[in-house]
């Protein structure tokens, strides 16, 4: 027999009790099992997609390991090329469509309901079934590494005709994306139905916190672009498959088309994301500096022109590949446009922490490493945005180092400055202070050590997706091996401080967990009930933004 959640006020008659509040290991393993595969719950999927998204990241890392272990010195050391091509395209695949993405959709599943004031998500059966799809797609494209020819090895770009030399693990691979492409869009649109339609009254669309306006921008940003993406492995299908020549240059097609169309979709993604990340940090700096956030609307615009201009730069990753001088001038224009809004967003962030009375507990420490290292990875990309000069650094491990900056000290510490500011309310207790902030100083060095020698090694010349390299680059493959492991070691302390709170061991946090935090999430207990607002709260307006 569950028990019923003492904050739940409503009638229970006629309702069945699991309904108000979980079922637990204490109701026998089978109801308990029951109630995760067959959950509606917000905060249950919430908890299964950071669950499955940690999952994936730790299999993502184990295989960067693999691709830094072999770049440890020159020559082949550990592993044949085809096998280190193979890490090289499923790693990208499992840390973005498994690890970041699903991260993001589970803060936003867990928190998006609970900062607009509204019992649950617009559609709980479909994002269910959002969720479930996932691990089957994944277990398909890991399943790849185990097929006669072995995993994709083109790059998680699947840039034809390479792509084409794929073995039996080509349809799986497409499935699998279709598959986790299914589950975004499912996720999105459930997203955007509940922030349009089911927000408390007193809450305008303008008034609204700033991580639940970008993760509306990036829902839009998914159902706009995932059947791009789609659309392109399905072509990539038909001529593996059914002798059609979109992109095979003998029969009249043309693989610089899947570039576009790729890119197309793909520009967007990078900015899926990121702008999640935005909103994360536009929560966490305003409660640790104990101000409202500076300009809040101008964010918003900030984020809007971002997502915008996402669609019209895309070329940016191509410019070597033979465009008219007009088309390379036009995408690198626009590209140098997207820093306009962005350095908006990091001139607010600084104003609103100006004279504010901040202090620096583990949240704060990752969404200031954000600011930081993302603004180096923003003014790496603006250097790649110079098509002059991206002739020298296309396709080299600058791009690499570049891109990394963006998605690790960006989006990956973003999470965990979530994870860490929004832990005590969803599990009713306080994480270890000490061990997060050694985690997070741990992590700042060794990622630094990981990637900026990369910038160098770019520069210099050294390609990306390549096992073997010149002896001169030897010295700062090995500095970048040495930092890859020490960063890895050092998230297993964050494992551990994220079970003790799930284990409820540690001291017991209050409704308001921080200080300085404004918003609805802080206007119920912690735990938060398990199903939070039934009846749309009245507003504070204080609370607002």
């Amino acid at each position: 027999m569950s028990t019923v959640n003492p904050t739940d006020t409503h009638d229970h008659h006629g309702h069945d009790d699991h309904h108000h509040g979980p079922v637990t290991l204490a109701d026998g393993v089978w109801p308990w099992m029951k109630r995760w595969i067959g959950t509606t719950n917000h905060k249950d999927l919430g908890t299964l997609y950071l669950i499955f998204s940690l999952t994936m990241l730790f299999i993502g890392g184990v295989m960067s390991l693999i691709i830094r272990a072999e770049l440890f010195a020159p020559g082949i050391q550990f592993v044949d090329p085809g096998f280190y091509n193979e890490m090289i395209t499923l790693h990208a695949l499992v840390m973005i469509f498994g690890g970041v993405m699903p991260a993001f959709v589970g803060l936003a599943n867990w928190m998006v309901p609970m900062m607009i004031g509204c019992s649950d998500l617009a559609l709980p059966r479909v994002n269910n079934w959002g969720f479930w799809i996932l691990p089957f797609a994944f277990s398909m494209l890991l399943g790849t590494l185990f097929v006669s020819g072995g995993a994709p090895a083109s790059g998680w770009t699947m840039y034809p005709p390479l792509v084409m030399q794929t073995g039996n693990a080509l349809p799986l691979m497409v499935f699998a994306i279709h598959l986790a492409g299914i589950s975004s869009i499912t996720g999105a649109i459930n997203i955007v139905v509940t922030i349009l339609n089911m927000r408390a009254p007193d809450m305008p669309l303008l008034k609204m916190p700033l991580f639940v306006w970008t993760w509306l921008i990036t829902a839009y940003l998914l159902i706009a672009v995932m059947p791009v993406l789609a659309g392109a492995v399905t072509m990539l299908l038909t001529d593996h498959f059914f002798g059609t020549t979109f992109f095979d240059a003998a029969g009249g097609g043309d693989p610089v088309l899947f570039q576009h169309i790729f890119w197309f979709f793909g520009h967007p993604e990078v900015y899926i994301m990121i702008l999640p990340a935005f909103g994360i940090v536009s929560t966490i700096i305003p409660t640790f500096a104990r101000k409202a956030l500076f300009g809040h609307d101008s964010m918003v615009y900030a984020v809007a022109s971002i997502a915008f201009l996402s669609f019209i730069v895309w070329a940016h990753h191509m410019f070597t590949v033979g465009m008219p001088v007009s088309a390379e001038l036009f995408f690198m224009f626009a590209t140098m446009l997207i820093a306009v809004p962005t350095g908006v967003k990091v001139f607010n962030w600084v104003a609103t922490m100006w004279r504010g009375s901040m202090t620096f507990e583990t949240p704060m420490l990752f969404a200031l490493g954000f600011v930081v290292l993302f603004t180096i990875g923003g003014f790496s990309g603006l250097m790649l945005a110079l098509t002059p000069v991206d002739f020298q650094y296309h396709d080299s491990y600058f791009v690499v180092a570049h891109f990394h900056y963006v998605l690790v000290p960006g989006a990956i510490f973003s999470i965990i400055a979530a994870i860490y500011y929004w832990i005590p309310k969803w599990t009713g207790v306080m994480y270890n202070e000490k061990l997060g902030q050694f985690h997070f100083w741990w992590s700042a060095v060794w990622i630094n050590v990981l990637f900026f020698p990369q910038h160098f090694l770019g520069l210099a010349g050294m390609p990306r997706r390549i096992p073997d390299y010149a002896t001169q680059f030897t010295d700062f493959n090995v500095i970048s091996s040495i930092g890859a492991f020490m960063f890895f070691i050092g998230q297993f302390v964050f494992i551990y401080n994220m079970i003790m709170c799930m284990r409820g061991a540690g001291k017991k946090a209050t409704g308001r967990v921080w200080e300085g935090a404004r918003g609805l999430e802080w206007t119920v207990a912690s735990p938060a009930p398990y199903h939070t607002f039934e009846q749309p709260p009245k507003i504070d307006p204080r609370e607002l933004a």
